[in-house]
């Protein structure tokens, strides 16, 4: 099976960087620096996924849905930004990203990074990383008023570069992505590698798993052939 897709959209935090290790030290530190015990990175990486203020929180407690006095989340958010702030630039892309990338482009899609990290990381993240120029939109976790599984991100991707929902593409890691392209009406193809808070992707819930980028390109019809095929339906007609 080939999808006839337009654009293809992609999740940052566990598909295009490997994000954990540098999250893991700033929340590490983050903890020490509040008189807490360390957590291991596995632990942290589960944590990961739905935004910086749920990850506070789930290292202030220790538990995914348990709110932190405020006082003490108020006192952590300024720590946790600045530890991350000097080794966020540290992440590296996944094996396969870039040559994936390059020959999505080269064939025509429409290509966008939607991530619930706040605009203040993604961006310089996307620079150091190298990525940032393969993106015709960037929309980060505080660009809109809802993020990731609301479907309010991808729908606003699809309206501005004017493609359909059902032609395009969301490229994700866990649940919340999976969530975010079935509320918006687009396909999903997740990678196992990511943080799905500790726990295995669902394949029935996808159109497709790939286990690294590369293996994407062999799953999309190219825009130019899709374009080929109307026009010849067009001269027939």
């Amino acid at each position: 099976m080939r999808f006839q897709v337009k654009l293809v959209m992609f999740d940052l935090d566990g598909t295009l960087l490997d994000t954990a290790p540098q999250i893991a030290e700033a929340a590490n530190r983050m903890l020490v620096a509040l008189g807490k015990p360390m957590l291991p990175q596995a632990q942290i990486s589960s944590y990961i996924g739905e935004g910086v203020h749920k990850l506070i929180k789930r290292c202030l407690t220790g538990d995914m849905e348990q709110e932190p006095e405020l006082a003490l989340f108020d006192k952590a958010q300024p720590l946790y930004h600045d530890f991350y702030v000097a080794h966020a630039n540290d992440s590296q892309p996944f094996a396969g990203v870039v040559p994936a990338l390059q020959q999505l482009k080269k064939q025509g899609y429409l290509l966008a990074c939607v991530t619930n990290k706040p605009e203040a990381f993604t961006l310089p993240l996307l620079q150091k990383a190298g990525l940032a120029g393969f993106f015709e939109m960037v929309v980060s976790g505080d660009s809109l008023p809802k993020k990731k599984p609301d479907p309010m991100q991808l729908l606003h991707i699809c309206q501005k570069l004017a493609v359909l929902p059902a032609e395009a593409m969301l490229v994700g890691d866990s649940e919340t992505d999976i969530q975010a392209a079935h509320a918006a009406g687009c396909f999903v193809v997740t990678v196992p590698y990511g943080y799905n808070q500790g726990r295995a992707i669902d394949v029935a819930t996808v159109d497709a798993t790939v286990q690294q980028l590369t293996e994407l390109v062999r799953l999309l019809e190219p825009p130019a052939l899709l374009k080929q095929g109307l026009e010849k339906t067009i001269q027939i007609s």
